[in-house]
């Protein structure tokens, strides 16, 4: 089980994007996330007419190191580390190591 999945919302704690905050679009590998409006690039695209896209200067997320972002806590508005915890019923969840709260609803 990952401490980071798609969807959940994180803020960056290092680098030249420090303090934002957005969701996880996707996952590259087990090291790296895509994150909505953090490290954004402008990237030079060749034309394909093939798949019907235009050539040009297009600006693009790129991924980011996943030590480099944290789980976003909404109950304390900070960011926080993940833990893992079996419940009774034998489901392992994520856990807020903060304040011990579920983080998958």
């Amino acid at each position: 089980m990952n401490k980071m999945r798609k969807g959940d919302a994180v803020i960056v704690i290092s680098g030249k994007d420090k303090g934002r905050r957005g969701t996880v679009l996707r996952r590259v590998d087990d090291e790296r996330v895509v994150v909505e409006g953090v490290n954004r690039v402008k990237k030079h695209v060749k034309p394909n007419p093939m798949k019907n896209q235009q050539g040009g200067i297009v600006e693009m997320e790129m991924p980011i190191q996943i030590s480099n972002v944290a789980l976003y806590n909404p109950a304390t508005q900070k960011a926080d580390r993940v833990g893992f915890k079996t419940l009774d019923d034998g489901r392992k969840v994520r856990v807020f190591k903060a304040n011990g709260e579920v983080v998958d609803a």
